[in-house]
């Protein structure tokens, strides 16, 4: 391995508080929607300390969202060499390290510790993000660190993206761009130090009723959306159990699709019959299933029940889907990372943005030190005992994709 490279770039520990003590939550609610710019001011400021030439890309007709692109080595393919590769939507060889720069919504007075704040506990990191994922971030850059530039033949990228616990913005925005970023990625989302290389879709679908609203004293005077959503969620919950007795995948440790109700708003006030509600689902589709025929099947389930009760209804997605993702098992990143780790790549249930690196021309597998029981829960951590070996695997890959012959 080559000797480490000086940089002014601060320690480990110092960038993992850092990256956790910056708010940058991304929702589909506007009220909770932050900017992620603040995180990549801060990466873009180690990163070129540690010699990698920054690039932010604000997203379009977003300038408070941007995706961070950083590039280590490969001198001869930066500015207009990357930009040509685009072009020729050739991917470039060497390595793409790959993690997102925002986090879910968190509810601070359900956590034990303060979720801004890096706390050291029981042989954990607490924070929003230790484990989904802002730390796999500074861990990138900590074991870039144990090379000099010159000493790598391909290049070494580092990729932080915008929105990817929303819409996935930032993602798709790369995939319009046709921007080449490498041949090779590793999405550093918790998988517990195990390669995953197949992953289900992600739907998110708005249900929207509309009835009458009127004086609660008299029934007769209104609608009630709300009671229609009801019969509409008993509908959804018996399709729930059909969808998982007939689509199966046995490489999946949950090997159905599943759908979760995960929001509801109806009415205005306990005096007057609710005239509108808006429920939200989420549903996970296998890869052989397609998510318009999904929601087709959906709207097939509403319109019986709303005709009935003479409401109008409405079936939106809240943001475009997400495809699933699947990586061959012989591809070389594949097999590096089960030859690192010794465990064969798996299949999950959550979803990542490796079907828009796919989408580039890239081989990608998500690897990552966090667990998925910690994302998006309170008390949020990162085990210690999960670092070093996580830091020593990457080094492995780095060695292995930008320096060996």
């Amino acid at each position: 391995m080559s000797q480490r490279s000086s940089s002014a770039a601060p320690p480990l520990r110092q960038m993992l508080e850092g990256l956790i003590s910056v708010p940058s939550v991304s929702s589909v609610n506007p009220h909770l929607d932050q900017s992620n710019r603040p995180v990549l001011e801060l990466l873009s400021t180690w990163l070129e300390d540690a010699r990698f030439r920054v690039e932010i890309l604000p997203l379009p007709g977003q300038p408070e969202k941007a995706n961070l692109i950083a590039t280590l080595g490969g001198e001869g393919l930066s500015g207009a060499g990357l930009a040509d590769s685009a072009q020729d939507h050739k991917p470039l060889s060497g390595l793409v390290l790959s993690g997102h720069a925002d986090t879910v919504p968190f509810d601070a007075h359900l956590w034990r510790y303060d979720p801004l704040r890096l706390t050291e506990a029981d042989g954990r990191l607490y924070g929003i993000g230790t484990a989904d994922m802002k730390s796999f971030l500074g861990l990138a850059i900590e074991a870039a660190r144990s090379f000099r530039p010159a000493d790598l033949k391909r290049p070494l990228i580092l990729l932080a993206t915008a929105d990817e616990e929303s819409a996935m913005h930032g993602a798709r925005a790369l995939v319009e761009s046709g921007r080449s970023l490498g041949r090779h990625a590793v999405i550093g989302e918790p998988t517990g130090l195990r390669p995953v290389r197949a992953h289900k879709g992600v739907m998110a679908e708005a249900i929207r009723l509309t009835g009458r609203s009127g004086h609660a004293s008299d029934p007769s005077l209104g609608n009630n959306a709300l009671e229609g959503m009801h019969e509409v969620m008993t509908a959804l919950l018996a399709w729930r159990d059909a969808l998982k007795q007939t689509h199966r995948d046995p490489a999946f440790a949950i090997d159905h699709p599943t759908m979760n109700v995960g929001h509801i708003h109806g009415g205005d006030n306990f005096n007057r019959i609710c005239g509108h509600c808006e429920l939200h689902i989420d549903i996970r589709p296998l890869p052989h299933q397609d998510p318009e025929q999904l929601r087709a099947e959906l709207r097939e389930r509403i319109a019986p029940i709303a005709e009935r009760r003479e409401l109008a209804f409405e079936v939106a997605p809240l943001f475009p889907s997400i495809p699933p993702a699947e990586t061959v098992a012989g591809a070389a990143i594949v097999q590096a990372a089960e030859a690192l780790t010794g465990h064969r790549a798996e299949s999950v249930s959550f979803g990542t943005e490796a079907p828009f690196l796919n989408a580039l021309g890239m081989e990608t597998i998500v690897f990552g030190p966090g667990d998925i029981e910690q994302a998006h829960q309170p008390n949020e951590y990162l085990a210690l005992e999960r670092i070093p070996p996580m830091l020593g695997y990457l080094r492995q890959l780095i060695q292995r994709f930008c320096v060996d012959d």
